[in-house]
């Protein structure tokens, strides 16, 4: 007998988990069974969500890695990680942790290891970083700081759109955990990009990404290197941080898709 490989989908700062609402619908069509449960503390709902960023706030990446490790332990067979930004970072230590099948890791976070730190990326993180006390806080992002870090690629029109419809408080803690993590022998950040017996990993990367640029995704990759497992790279050179729920989402969902199928994952015995 055989059943649909699970999906799980991780979103990553600022924005909901139902954002991925699309791509849930379109895998379980492909005959997947996926599901996006939010970070620990997120509500259900992102008009939730923006009323009460205390429940956000203070959840590190050990936090989030527990809180998926849990759901996980809970499945009946390892899934399919999908993760964008943040999400990619915590898809690649689960993956590490060879917890998963494989991974998707969408314009992820910097790990531990990665040295490039471009200028556009520093503005992208500046409203956390501009108070230390935001370390322990929920901070949001305005619409003008959404359409720099997110929805630069788009029309004005549609990064607001995008905005009003999935942006939530983040928790800091993580950035400022990402930001010390090369001077951190212990870092949260930090993943066995070593292991040869994980299972296989896509990069995606945005060419125009403020938030997370194309250099970013590239030097992760380098960081892999000792790794006989598959790791591959694919960037989308037009697109920016939104590149999984704006407009162009579908073009990204069936590249990995079509990545998927190519590593034989469909289903599960």
């Amino acid at each position: 007998m055989t059943r649909p490989t699970p999906v799980l989908f991780i979103h990553g700062l600022w924005l909901h988990s139902t954002s991925w609402q699309p791509w849930i619908d379109l895998f379980q069509q492909e005959g997947y069974a996926p599901s996006a449960p939010g970070w620990p503390g997120d509500p259900d709902t992102v008009e939730e969500a923006r009323e009460s960023p205390e429940s956000i706030a203070d959840h590190g990446i050990d936090d989030v890695v527990e809180h998926y490790t849990d759901i996980i332990r809970g499945m009946e067979t390892p899934p399919i990680l999908i993760g964008h930004s943040f999400g990619g970072m915590i898809a690649q230590k689960l993956l590490g942790l060879d917890l998963a099948a494989a991974a998707v890791a969408i314009d992820a976070a910097q790990i531990k290891g990665v040295l490039p730190l471009p200028l556009s990326a520093l503005r992208s993180t500046l409203p956390v970083f501009k108070n230390p006390a935001n370390k322990h806080r929920a901070v949001s992002l305005t619409a003008e700081q959404f359409r720099f870090a997110f929805g630069n690629a788009l029309t004005q029109e549609e990064s607001d759109a995008l905005y009003e419809r999935w942006t939530i408080p983040a928790p800091g803690k993580p950035l400022f955990e990402a930001a010390a993590a090369n001077f951190n022998p212990h870092s949260p950040a930090r993943v066995d990009t070593a292991n040869s017996g994980r299972g296989p990993m896509l990069l995606m990367s945005g060419g125009k990404d403020h938030t997370v640029p194309e250099t970013v995704t590239r030097a992760t990759l380098k960081q892999y290197r000792h790794s006989q497992a598959v790791t591959d790279f694919m960037t989308f050179p037009d697109r920016g941080h939104s590149l999984t729920i704006d407009g162009g989402w579908r073009e990204v969902a069936d590249a990995a898709l079509a990545w998927l199928r190519r590593q034989s994952l469909e289903l599960t015995r």
